[in-house]
């Protein structure tokens, strides 16, 4: 005769997170019925009142904006965190009851019944978060200078005119001379901020040598393969995170979004392009690698 189990049935909590308030549902662990629902505000303090009495949840929230720091506080609380990716929640996205009531007590009931449902997210670490908001911070800087360059040379040309080439760096050195005197004062502010520009990629640059070189030593191990630098391979390392969450290496393209994408039916198992899951900073660093 088979022995029952008898692990204790953890409560289940579905919050549904928004940006001042979310939205929360409690189910029992064996009944599934509702025990409580209501609001709480979206910070630590009040999640803390809510889960920190002592006792255990599972908790279930869906990946988002303030997902991260939201689950760092609830395993502080020594909560059981599961993160659910948006794409595998389809029962939220495509509801036609969708409200933030109805929201939570969806994402409890797929917890309940096998978290698995709820394809779960592993969040990065508070010092990777940091160190790849900087590298997004860049990489933005990098794209506003470009649009504002582009700019310049579009308006002088518009004129009849053509400013010289030049790398990003030297564009302001080049450019300020060249320009006629009635364009000069309406794009001086412009330049101005593309000087600005060029001083904070150049600090975000030397914040992120100093970085791999102190706090991710394992980057020089990928600068050493042609076409690699500091940019793409602290991404990558970041993005990666550990390592052994993933079987096999050949899993890491999966993992970036650089496989295609498949749709098998039956007998039928076309290919498509590239799926694209994860990052497109780093697919963007890593195809410029080649």
């Amino acid at each position: 005769m088979k022995k029952r189990s008898t692990a204790r049935v953890l409560p289940v909590m579905g919050i549904d997170l928004g940006d001042r308030t979310s939205r929360f549902c409690e189910l029992d662990g064996s009944t599934g019925e509702v025990v409580r629902e209501g609001r709480v505000r979206t910070a630590p303090s009040a999640l803390q009142r809510l889960l920190g009495e002592g006792r255990r949840y599972r908790v279930a929230i869906e990946a988002g904006t303030h997902s991260p720091w939201v689950s760092r506080c609830l395993e502080e609380l020594r909560q059981e965190v599961i993160v659910a990716h948006p794409r595998r929640v389809r029962l939220i996205g495509e509801s036609r009851r969708k409200d933030d009531r109805t929201d939570a007590e969806t994402l409890a009931r797929l917890a309940r019944v096998d978290p698995k449902l709820l394809g779960p997210v592993r969040h990065r670490s508070a010092g990777a978060q940091s160190a790849l908001a900087l590298i997004k911070a860049r990489d933005l800087a990098v794209r506003s200078r470009t649009q504002l360059i582009l700019h310049c040379r579009g308006t002088v040309k518009a004129a009849g005119e053509r400013l010289p080439s030049a790398s990003p760096e030297g564009f302001v050195a080049k450019a300020e001379p060249a320009l006629a005197a009635p364009l000069r004062d309406v794009l001086r502010p412009i330049l101005e901020v593309i000087t600005a520009l060029n001083a904070a990629i150049a600090g975000y640059d030397a914040e992120l040598e100093r970085m791999a070189a102190t706090e991710y030593p394992q980057a020089a191990l990928l600068t050493a393969v042609p076409g690699v630098g500091t940019l793409t391979a602290l991404p990558f390392l970041l993005t990666l995170g550990d390592a052994d969450r993933l079987a096999r290496s050949r899993a890491v393209g999966a993992f970036v979004g650089l496989v295609p994408g498949r749709r098998q039916s039956g007998a039928s198992s076309p290919r498509h392009r590239i799926s694209k899951e994860g990052t497109g900073l780093l697919r963007r660093l890593l195809g410029g690698c080649g």
